[in-house]
């Protein structure tokens, strides 16, 4: 999800999703972090494995293969017949299994955990150019299949090394933002091939114009920091034309020419302090500015520069369309190809309500369709009513999914936020309950196993869901054990 994804180092991890990765929307895990995550701790394992993926899925005629790297954690799996749980990695580059609230759950159930990196991120990629044409097998309708393949492989593997043929343990899938819209749609397209899912901060609506999100910005701000950000965009945006060039050098993005660029890096910015549960970072320095009569402009500078860029490590050149052109593969550089999926999926484009927006009023839909165009050329469109049908977006028809989402997280919206029967919806409502809390907790440094809801300003709100989370895993797979699933 373009998932506009102190203590941030806790943050972005996955992103994530986020974003959940994303810039634009969801902001993925910057290298900086992904450099300092990198210790032991952070993770259960980050050994290396490999599985021949299909290419197309849907071509009996293609044989062609490609290397995807996925990750197996077994310390507290229960031979032979525990539970295994699938934790779906996003997009970005998957280093390894997360340590977070899902070894707790592993621990408790006495599960295996597996992780899948998504096709062409990582060291994923089944081509040496991410030419547009390249990018056209890049879509979540081939990376479930890649899950139930993998899956179908997985278990075989296992029963071989067991010398238990024919047998099938009980399986759980776990994701994150749009790896939880995965987790989700796996279980409504693969039903056979998993007890339960976890659709935590799930994006499985696909919204062509996302005013929801600047809206629920405002909310999460508080109307004295909201008259603040607004006050900024409207400084901004009056200073843009005569002072464009002094503008950008004062925010440390010289480079970004275009103007929605530009103001939409300036707008992710702000995003990324409640959609990953750090508000006071961004609305404290900002109130008492305003207060003390102090430059706004600067202010809001010091806080991109400090800490969008600084501590929480995002890249300007992210958000600069020459760099989103950029063909080469890298395992760290996934800009390109979440936008192209944000292109031709899914959208959420973040543009500027009509009315007490935040973000500049040229953040619009044009902008938008002219990156598409302007990245990868005529015909790139955002197919949201395709992608709507097939998964049902809010209306998901499916069974045994459980979803989460945090009070102040813009994406939410494009969450489903209200029970059924058979999927449960849970708010996890406090100051600083972000974009994957159930599974991260709230932000923390260094990273602790559990993701410690006691640095959430309300850690029973956490708990009480996780309690949920517990019940409903424990349920379906008592429901499937022994069974066909």
């Amino acid at each position: 999800m373009r998932l506009s994804k102190p203590v941030v180092v806790f943050v972005s991890l996955l992103f994530i999703v986020a974003l959940s990765g994303f810039t634009h929307g969801f902001v993925m895990t910057p290298r900086t972090l992904l450099d300092r995550l990198s210790e032991s701790s952070s993770y259960l394992t980050t050994k290396e494995l490999w599985f021949d993926q299909t290419l197309d899925h849907y071509s009996p005629y293609d044989h062609r293969q490609f290397k995807q790297r996925y990750y197996e954690f077994l310390d507290y799996f229960q031979v032979p017949d525990g539970p295994i749980f699938l934790k779906i990695c996003g997009e970005s580059s998957c280093r390894g299994i997360s340590n977070d609230y899902i070894s707790v759950l592993a621990k408790k159930f006495g599960a295996a955990v597996v992780s899948l990196e998504h096709r062409y991120y990582g060291k994923s990629s089944p081509f040496k150019s991410h030419t547009t044409e390249n990018l056209k097998y890049l879509s979540s309708k081939q990376a479930l299949f890649d899950l139930a393949a993998f899956r179908q492989w997985y278990q075989e593997s296992l029963n071989l090394k067991r010398n238990r043929p024919g047998a099938d343990n009980s399986w759980f899938v776990f994701g994150v933002s749009y790896s939880g819209a995965l987790s989700a749609w796996f279980r409504l397209k693969f039903p056979h091939l998993t007890c339960g899912s976890l659709a935590s901060s799930a994006v499985v609506l696909a919204v062509y114009n996302y005013t929801e999100f600047d809206k629920q910005v405002g909310e999460s701000a508080g109307p004295e920091c909201k008259a603040v950000l607004q006050e900024i965009t409207e400084l901004v945006d009056r200073s843009l034309e005569s002072k464009g060039k002094e503008l950008r050098k004062q925010f440390g993005a010289s480079e970004l020419e275009i103007d929605g660029d530009f103001l939409y890096f300036l707008a992710d910015a702000a995003v990324v302090a409640f959609q990953y549960g750090n508000p006071d970072v961004l609305c404290t320095p900002l109130v008492e500015a305003k207060k003390a009569g102090e430059n706004l402009v600067a202010a809001y500078a010091k806080y991109v520069r400090d800490y969008y860029v600084g501590t929480f490590g995002v890249g300007v050149e992210t958000y600069n369309q020459n760099h989103l052109k950029n063909t080469t593969v890298s395992e760290y550089d996934s800009d390109r190809l979440w936008w192209f999926q944000v292109c031709t999926e899914v959208a959420y484009f973040q543009v500027a309500p009509s009315n007490d927006s935040i973000r500049s009023s040229k953040v619009d839909t044009k902008y938008h369709l002219d990156l598409c165009k302007n990245v990868f050329g005529e015909g790139i469109y955002p197919e949201v009513d395709v992608t709507n049908t097939y998964y049902g977006g809010t209306k998901i028809a499916g069974s045994k999914i459980v979803f989460t989402n945090g009070s102040q997280d813009p994406w939410r919206h494009a969450s489903k936020q209200t029970s059924s029967p058979d999927m449960p919806s849970y708010i996890i409502t406090c100051h600083n309950c972000g974009h994957g809390t159930d599974m991260r907790g709230c932000p923390q440094s260094p990273l602790r196993i559990e993701g410690n809801a006691q640095n959430c300003s309300s850690p029973d709100a956490v708990n009480k869901v996780r309690q949920k989370m517990i019940e409903h895993i424990d349920l379906w797979l008592s429901e499937c054990k022994g069974t066909d699933v």
